[in-house]
């Protein structure tokens, strides 16, 4: 009876599992860590300081850009990512560049699930990936934000598979110039959910590549023909309007 005390004793002092804990991924200095993927540039290149620190943030800037010409951009967190929650603040400001479609208008993103920066062609304007789309308005189309896009991706959306690109939020709309707080949590069962002010506004799973996507076709034939989509990079994004990051934490999964 005696030896079985010890056991039990263990067990009810060790209590539920520690929260895992949360870590800045952005030091609010320097772009340490973080890589960036240009179209028409190689993994790495940023002549024209697309992506810099200033007052605390990452910002997104067009100012060396006279136009838009297709300089989508990205910039990747070094680490790939299996279950997780990220969150951060994000803000569009200004103007947005000349040359944009209507679509690019206060438009920015976080990408999940991405394919690494140095596996993306030279000129592929986004990485096979999951988008959180962050909108602000006015804009030419009054939507939301916290959206999901689907470049070279497909996903179960309310039961079923959803060839849409783009599938809106519940979140309100947001005006351009207001500091917004973000959320995604990706659990180990494939459950993907954004979260906006703290209120979850989407939630879908089942991510898989497109194999009929050219971009996610090299991709898929690299993971030996599998298409289901459970891991991959984050990457903020750059889409011809302003935007700055801040507050940026990761937050692992088991």
């Amino acid at each position: 009876m005696k030896l079985l005390i010890l056991p039990m004793l263990l067990l009810i002092g060790a209590g539920p599992a520690a929260e895992p804990k949360w870590q800045r991924i952005f030091d609010g200095k320097t772009l340490a860590g973080w890589t960036p993927k240009i179209t028409g540039r190689a993994a790495g290149e940023d002549p024209l300081h697309m992506f810099t620190v200033a007052n605390g943030a990452i910002r997104v800037s067009y100012a060396r850009y006279p136009s838009f010409t297709g300089e989508f951009g990205h910039l990747f967190w070094k680490t790939p990512l299996t279950a997780y929650r990220v969150r951060f603040d994000y803000r569009l400001f200004g103007d947005p560049l000349p040359g944009i479609k209507e679509w690019q208008t206060s438009n920015s993103g976080l990408m999940l699930h991405a394919q690494a920066p140095a596996t993306m062609t030279r000129d592929q304007a986004f990485p096979v990936s999951l988008e959180m789309q962050l909108l602000g308005v006015p804009r030419p189309t009054r939507e939301p934000t916290g959206n999901l896009c689907t470049p070279g991706t497909i996903v179960i959306y309310e039961g079923k598979r959803d060839p849409r690109h783009c599938i809106l939020s519940t979140s309100p709309l947001l005006p351009v110039g207001r500091w917004v707080h973000a959320a995604v949590e990706v659990l180990p069962n494939g459950q993907i959910t954004h979260f906006i002010d703290g209120k979850a506004v989407l939630r879908y799973s089942g991510a898989e590549m497109d194999p009929a996507d050219k971009d996610a076709q090299p991709v898929i034939a690299a993971a030996g023909g599998a298409l289901e989509l459970r891991r991959g990079y984050i990457a903020l994004q750059s889409e011809g309007h302003g935007v700055e990051f801040r507050n940026i934490e990761l937050q692992t999964l088991r």
